[in-house]
């Protein structure tokens, strides 16, 4: 199975992404070590796993300490050896959170508020609030997984769009 990894890291004078090689990682501990390697003193560091247009892994550590973990699926843990070093632990099925008038953005009733938010097929697991305080609310990275058609590079392109550092990610894809 075929992955891109991507770690943006926050310092003082902005966002620096680099790619992350995550071959021969034994634990999920050792990729947060790799990504605390990234930058040392990052103020935040985001990992952005995406495997075979499929599935979508994101690490986040806060001052190189605290990992959380979101995962688009907790399928990608059968799939392969590095999603069950990624999301194999994560049990947190994020699909039954409650859609409260706080977390629902104002859709102007109807019928589109009574559309899931996830992807009846996919099982979203770990901390879908991982973004939250960085403009990306759990419903709002849960409706970009679930979107017919939004492989795992659309939907880390729209957050780094939102988190200001689309064009660093970018730099990494094309080289």
């Amino acid at each position: 199975m075929s992955y891109f990894a991507a770690a943006v890291v926050r310092v003082e004078g902005g966002w620096t992404a680099a790619e992350v090689n995550l071959r021969g990682a034994t634990d999920v501990d050792d990729v947060a070590d790799r990504l605390r390697d990234v930058e040392p003193d990052a103020d935040l560091s985001l990992l952005f796993v995406e495997a075979d247009d499929t599935y979508l892994v994101i690490l986040r550590l806060d001052e190189g300490e605290d990992l959380r973990i979101f995962g688009s699926d907790s399928a990608y843990a059968e799939e392969s050896r590095l999603g069950a070093l990624l999301v194999g632990d994560l049990k947190t099925s994020v699909t039954g959170l409650d859609d409260t008038e706080e977390a629902r953005p104002a859709t102007g009733g109807g019928e589109e508020s009574e559309q899931p938010a996830v992807d009846p097929e996919a099982d979203p697991v770990g901390d879908a609030d991982i973004l939250a305080d960085l403009g990306i609310s759990a419903q709002k990275l849960l409706r970009l997984c679930a979107h017919e058609g939004m492989l795992p590079a659309d939907v880390t392109a729209e957050v780094c769009q939102v988190l200001g550092c689309a064009d660093e990610v970018e730099e990494l894809r094309e080289v």
